[in-house]
């Protein structure tokens, strides 16, 4: 029985540049201080700290004075950099680029709605490092929505511009925009934030796990895009399961398995990782 992995799976551009450039410091036996963790995957994070990294939370930046620091993949508030420059740190900005783009669309969004008696929605999860930062561009004049039971939220009289999270799932968003369309009487602007990479990434994982059974996802427990990415897969092929290493995969998983076996990491799961659940599968399989 063969067990393969998804090659359209693993780090997406930008967590992959993000570590890259950590790592190209961390190398030249730097300091380097992360606000949050550099990807939601524990194991990565093991094995980053253990070469030298050090996570931090966004309020220690208060108290750090000439040292380096580094803005990961999922971005920062203005006040972030603000303390940034004040305390003299020096900064590695590894902010997605992608981020970056939809950072300037809500500020300039928040200018037109400020002019017009209108607000900015954002589809997001509530305390995603993400959604802090995207928030953090309009001071918190944001409404931000969560599902569709949120949606009342928003002043459905005023113009409305909405935005995604980068890594929220096409079809949810497409569901809100209707909600909020259907109930304004005013316009409703919807704009497509979400990374391509990751939307064509569930469209990919979808034809990978109805040809591959059981499929195994590695992803981290804190991962907003491991959740995500996990529910689509097990809407399409129910006999897939969630693991965070390679010593939570249990053998009665493949009792009475059709084949071949696949294996599908979220774009915050390193390939070594999978690799890893790819030998503990194989070692089951071969007894």
């Amino acid at each position: 029985m063969k067990v393969e992995i998804d090659p359209h799976s693993g780090f997406c551009f930008g967590v992959r540049r993000a570590i890259a450039t950590l790592e190209a410091r961390l190398d030249r036996g730097e300091d380097v201080y992360c606000v949050g963790d550099i990807v939601h995957n524990g194991r990565e994070i093991d094995r980053l700290r253990a070469k030298g990294l050090r996570v931090i939370e966004a309020k220690d930046l208060d108290s750090l004075h000439d040292a380096n620091v580094l803005f990961r993949a999922h971005g920062e508030p203005p006040s972030s950099y603000d303390t940034v420059s004040r305390n003299g740190l020096t900064l590695t900005d590894a902010t997605c680029p992608v981020v970056l783009r939809l950072q300037t669309r809500i500020r300039e969004a928040d200018a037109r709605m400020t002019a017009s008696g209108g607000q900015v929605v954002v589809f997001g999860k509530k305390g995603h490092a993400e959604v802090i930062g995207l928030m953090g561009q309009i001071k918190g004049r944001g409404i931000l929505v969560e599902n569709e039971g949120q949606v009342d939220l928003v002043d459905h009289t005023a113009p409305v511009e909405l935005f995604a999270q980068t890594t929220k799932n096409p079809a949810d968003y497409a569901r809100i925009a209707q909600v909020i369309r259907a109930s304004s009487s005013a316009e409703v602007t919807v704009h497509q934030t979400i990374c391509q990479q990751m939307a064509s990434r569930a469209e990919r994982m979808g034809d990978f796990a109805r040809s591959h059974s059981p499929v195994i996802f590695v992803g981290g427990a804190k991962s907003s895009n491991s959740k995500v990415l996990f529910d689509i897969c097990s809407q399409i092929n129910p006999k897939c399961h969630f693991v965070t290493s390679e010593e939570e995969v249990r053998p009665e998983w493949l009792v009475g398995a059709e084949g071949p076996v696949g294996i599908i990491g979220a774009t915050s799961t390193p390939l070594w990782l999978m690799e890893r659940v790819k030998e503990r599968l194989e070692s089951v399989i071969n007894g």
